[in-house]
């Protein structure tokens, strides 16, 4: 049986300088985190993680480095005021195997509490840390630290894979009564270039696709189009589960009985949005959480029926490559799973893999081209352009796969801004 411990004792059992892993986003432990940050010994605590969701002191703290696969705003923000972050390229399928080589010596999550037999589901998220935390829970010198909270929801795997840990494998239980990080923003309106950008890309969801899309205000407007549409027979296979997920089951979109596998149940690897749907979730059979190297695998992912993938990006050039997780060079996100869907909905003719962005930005008071001639020296590509299939702006779409150079630079053309496309022509 674990031993039982306040999120401040338990924060005491690790070392001035030692190891910790801790999974991405929604599976992050509120508490332990932030009484990790109370601590001002550290000499040389190394964190493996991605996407913070837990505010804590603990990353502007003199002695601890963060080597993070996925920059979100906290992220950016602890970097400008200069805390030790360093950003480790990987998509999010070998975040398993990049954590099993650094075997942290504490690993942790946080959890819904014990069932009456011991189980604690591990709630919002999956991912590629679940391998690790059982090695920990089994390992006599290591540390397992769960903190469980009834504020997070019960949910479920499906067969071999539970999606729990057992109290006989943690070594340190931490009860909290905190609550999942909220994502703000998911009411916010649709602006008129959301609308139209969902327009388009919902031409290429026929009743039946089995779809994966992200958070953001262009995934939310494509889920309402087709709850409000005549669609029907949907099936979800995504890396991310959303409110814009949610709303399509509430609206009965979703039935999962065309899909290649998975028959019956939507399958993800993480879930992240608002109270509402966290309270959705709980003890909801529908969805059924997976480890990511299942959801995230190209080999997979094409093995369903009319695969429709929805991802966003940051800028495209004339070639069709894509930039996704950096501006100027400098890290702004991270590379995640977007490249395997892009590359698994690939595999099969029927699929589809749609990256939907403005056609421009504002800088400085100046609008400037989300599609350009070719990306500054420096630029790092997310998406080589032998994988993009369909660009979306609210212009219209451009089909990339099997067209020439030439052929790419005018479809690329017609679909940017009006102010640009005789530059872009040029660059044929």
């Amino acid at each position: 049986m674990p031993e039982e411990l306040s999120a401040a004792d338990a924060a005491a059992r690790l070392e001035p300088a030692d190891t910790l892993g801790i999974p991405l986003g929604p599976g992050q432990p509120p508490a332990f985190l932030r009484e990790l940050g109370e601590r001002e010994d550290w000499t040389d605590l190394r964190v493996f993680g991605a996407l913070l969701a837990v505010g804590t002191e603990l990353f502007t703290r003199s002695g601890v480095r963060y080597l993070s696969g996925f920059f979100g705003p906290l992220e950016r923000a602890l970097l400008g005021a200069g805390a030790d972050i360093q950003f480790t390229p990987a998509d999010f399928r070998r975040f398993g195997p990049l954590l099993e080589r650094q075997a942290p010596r504490v690993m942790t999550t946080v959890a819904a509490p014990p069932d009456a037999d011991g189980w604690c589901s591990l709630s919002l998220h999956a991912g590629g840390t679940i391998d690790e935390i059982h090695r920990a829970g089994v390992d006599p010198d290591r540390v397992l630290v769960v903190e469980v909270s009834d504020a997070y929801p019960r949910t479920f795997g499906l067969g071999d894979h539970r999606h729990a840990v057992h109290v006989d494998e943690i070594d340190i239980l931490v009860r909290s009564s905190d609550q999942p990080l909220a994502l703000p923003g998911g009411d916010a309106p649709p602006s008129d270039v959301d609308k139209a950008i969902a327009k388009h890309a919902v031409d290429y969801i026929p009743s039946g696709a089995t779809l994966q899309t992200g958070i953001g205000s262009i995934p939310n407007q494509i889920a309402t189009l087709l709850a409000e549409g005549d669609g029907h027979d949907y099936g979800l296979h995504s890396e991310m589960f959303t409110d814009g997920c949610m709303k399509l089951h509430r609206a009965g979109k979703i039935s999962n009985a065309r899909k290649g596998q998975y028959h019956g149940v939507s399958v993800t690897t993480f879930a992240f949005g608002s109270p509402d749907l966290y309270a959705w979730l709980d003890e909801n059979s529908d969805v059924a959480f997976l480890p990511v190297e299942i959801i995230n695998s190209p080999e997979v992912i094409a093995g369903n029926d009319t695969m429709v993938s929805i991802n966003g990006a940051l800028g495209i050039d004339v070639h069709g490559q894509v930039v996704a997780d950096t501006i100027n060079g400098a890290q702004f996100s991270g590379i995640g799973g977007a490249e395997d869907f892009v590359a698994g909905a690939g595999l099969e003719l029927t699929d589809r893999s749609l990256i939907c962005l403005p056609a421009t930005f504002e800088k400085d008071g100046e609008v400037q081209s989300r599609i350009v001639p070719a990306f500054a020296a420096g630029s790092v590509i997310t998406t080589p352009r032998h994988h993009v299939d369909v660009i979306v702006t609210e212009y219209g779409v451009a089909e990339l796969e099997g067209r020439t150079v030439r052929e790419r630079a005018e479809a690329l053309a017609a679909i940017a801004h009006p102010d640009f496309r005789e530059e872009l022509l040029a660059a044929r």
